[in-house]
């Protein structure tokens, strides 16, 4: 398929699971309305950002991939509407706990999960007391309408993750995430986010679709706020939609994947790579 929609959303989220699926579900409902064939929701929906603190009750928001009735419900919806859906959900394997996302093709099937490779720790966003590194690699799924590679809000700053997956034969990058101000000194990292991602998109020739939430949340012993502004890039890295920060909405973009792929092809940038010379990123000290 040469031409395609693709919807980024975003929401503010309460403390109630069914309320945030519910809210989910009408957003993906109002995409598919609009001619939406693959549409992305934020990361950890089904709640607000519980990783603000580190208490141990939020790991009963965690449920395992089998039979977890919000990727039940979203394959039936997927189903229903024939639209490809990239879910994040709190995933607890044994004694594992992973920050993960389950893709639905558009048939309903559910392909298969990713799990959160980079994990983050800093004031307001203590995810390493809750998620153990993800072990599944980078993985792209052959969808109804394109091949997919999906990242999770951290993963989305490394551009190693970025160029594995188009390297897997990603035609789309998506990434759901949460991410908003920076508690112990009130930085703004929105431009920056944006750019980060707008680089995958230009450096590999590849729409790419973010969704961030937006709001204030409370957390027990710290509180953020999420400044949206989840957007949508054709394969050169044109903006061609953007959210506000501060409204709930679907964003929409048009994306042309034989473009794509021809741009790629005659850009050069992988028929001249060297990958015999980038051994220096085998270690954590580049050595």
């Amino acid at each position: 398929m040469s031409e395609i929609i693709v919807a980024a959303t975003q929401m503010a989220c309460s403390k109630n699971v069914s309320e945030n699926v519910d809210k989910a579900e009408s957003l993906i409902r109002d995409a598919s309305s609009k001619g939406a064939q693959i549409i992305l929701i934020q990361e950890l929906f089904e709640s607000q950002y519980f990783c603000m603190d580190q208490k141990e009750e939020f790991f009963d928001l965690s449920k395992p991939f089998e039979n977890h009735p919000t990727i039940d419900r979203m394959s039936k919806l997927a189903k229903e509407l024939k639209v490809v859906l990239p879910i994040s959900f709190f995933e607890k394997a044994n004694r594992a706990y992973y920050n993960s996302v389950a893709v639905i093709d558009a048939d309903g099937k559910v392909l298969g999960k990713y799990r959160k490779s980079h994990i983050p720790d800093g004031p307001g966003y203590q995810e390493k007391f809750y998620f153990n590194p993800g072990d599944t690699g980078f993985k792209v799924w052959n969808t109804a309408y394109a091949k997919i590679g999906v990242g999770i809000c951290w993963d989305q700053w490394f551009p190693e993750a970025a160029r594995a997956m188009v390297l897997k034969g990603a035609e789309i990058l998506l990434y759901p995430t949460a991410i908003g101000g920076e508690p112990e000194d009130g930085f703004d990292s929105s431009d920056m986010w944006q750019r980060a991602m707008i680089g995958h998109s230009a450096q590999n020739q590849i729409p790419v679709i973010a969704s961030n939430r937006i709001g204030n949340e409370d957390g027990i012993e710290i509180s953020n706020y999420f400044y949206g502004r989840s957007f949508v890039t054709n394969h050169v890295g044109d903006k061609i939609a953007e959210g506000s920060r501060d409204k709930e909405e679907v964003l929409l973009g048009k994306v042309n994947l034989s473009e794509a792929e021809k741009l790629r092809t005659v850009w050069g940038t992988f028929r001249d790579r060297r990958p015999e010379l980038y051994k220096d990123l085998f270690n954590l000290d580049g050595s």
